[in-house]
């Protein structure tokens, strides 16, 4: 099985699935470490699109 990463927002750090935090506190599973680490990046820009989403269904 490959490995599974997750970003731990209560430590800031990126954890493997063996070693993971309380689930609470993660984001994730991501495939590659480099998606765990960009994880509060990729969950702001898609809180963006989905507020802009939000915006153009609300002015119809």
């Amino acid at each position: 099985m490959a490995t599974q990463w997750f970003y731990d927002t209560s430590t800031g750090t990126v954890q493997e699935l063996e070693k993971k935090g309380q689930q609470k506190d993660l984001l994730g599973p991501y495939a590659t470490r480099e998606e765990a680490e960009n994880a509060l990046a990729t969950a702001h820009a898609r809180t963006e699109a989905n507020d802009a989403r939000d915006r153009e269904e609300d002015d119809w």
